[in-house]
């Protein structure tokens, strides 16, 4: 199977998988989005769930935010992980958006990654996901899922996402991304892996990862 045809096979396999695509984490409005995708770095959906609405019951905007201290926001997202840094980038980015941008998040991709705490990815979420602009945010189900299908060679993430933007349709990445995280999620996990239910790595997948799956099983 050529690159191209695996690309299509994916996108074929994908779409009949995932015709409405559910997004992981609730939110209100580009600001809501911004912090709970703030708050989800090495944590889970699940848990940012969970926290996010005893957060954005006391400020669920930059003006409300800040009225809180840091340590009154990391008490709140605590079970999160990460609060420290997390409660001061949070702070930090309100007040910058407040004295910068009218209080409203920025559809840059470059203005976002200036504001604390923002990474790429975190960014390229939030101008996807609210915005409705091309972005392709690669998470650990795709950086895994593009290298066991043999379309990235898996060094690292920015890799990985130029690879990503390079084989797939622009106009198909904002669903492709949601749909892969999904596919990662319960056909294609990094533990407790079942090629046997996975779709389209059985079909397409690198030789090399495919050989080494058997390996661990027999």
């Amino acid at each position: 199977m050529t690159k191209k045809e695996k690309v299509a096979f994916v996108i074929k396999t994908l779409q009949e998988l995932y015709p409405e695509i559910p997004i992981p984490l609730d939110h209100e409005d580009p600001y809501t989005l911004l912090i709970a995708v703030l708050l989800s770095a090495q944590s889970t959906d699940v848990r940012v769930n969970k926290i996010t609405p005893l957060l954005f019951a006391k400020a669920n905007n930059p003006y409300d935010m800040i009225k809180l201290s840091v340590e009154e926001i990391k008490e709140i997202i605590r079970p999160v992980g990460l609060s420290p840094m997390k409660s001061k980038g949070i702070y930090g980015l309100s007040k910058i958006l407040i004295d910068e941008h009218d209080g409203k998040v920025p559809k840059d991709l470059e203005a976002l990654e200036r504001l604390p705490a923002v990474g790429h990815k975190t960014a390229s979420v939030v101008i996807s996901q609210a915005f409705g602009i091309p972005a392709f945010p690669v998470d650990t189900h795709i950086h895994r899922l593009m290298y066991r299908w043999g379309l990235t060679n898996g060094k690292n993430v920015v890799q990985t996402e130029k690879d990503a933007k390079r084989l797939f349709p622009k106009q198909l990445w904002n669903d492709l991304h949601l749909q892969i995280i999904w596919y990662g999620r319960e056909y294609s996990p990094a533990r407790a892996w079942n090629l046997e239910k996975d779709i389209i790595t059985s079909q397409i997948g690198r030789k090399s990862v495919i050989n080494d799956y058997y390996k661990k099983i027999n």
